[in-house]
């Protein structure tokens, strides 16, 4: 899938939502970090050119990963994941890390 993100800044969700339905986008995902606004592969400079006009520069228009169903993760392999995903993030080689697991938040502070 395409992917191109905006700062919180390039507007309000609904205003983001418009013109991401505007442009021909997907899915658009807005939290107080930004926007994520989701397009075909085939799409997205075509997307991202109409945003461009409607929103400004976005942050970043790259290819990624989306998942289609994500998988509830706790406990030990909660753990596990954790030791995982840092030492990946800790590896220079390692750009981008994908996945479809879901930390419920109660997890997440027992980890910390």
């Amino acid at each position: 899938m395409g992917l191109i993100e905006y700062p919180a800044s390039a507007g309000d969700s609904d205003k983001v939502l418009e013109a991401a339905i505007e442009a021909g986008a997907d899915d658009v995902e807005s939290d107080e970090d930004g926007h994520r606004i989701w397009t075909a592969q085939d799409s997205l400079h075509e997307v991202a050119k109409a945003l461009e006009l409607m929103l400004g520069d976005a942050d970043s228009t790259r290819s990624a990963w989306k998942p289609g169903t994500e998988v509830e993760v706790r406990g030990e392999d909660a753990e596990r994941l954790a030791r995982l995903m840092e030492a990946l993030d800790e590896d220079d080689d390692v750009q981008s890390i994908w996945g479809n697991e879901r930390v419920p938040d109660e997890e997440l502070e027992r980890l910390a």
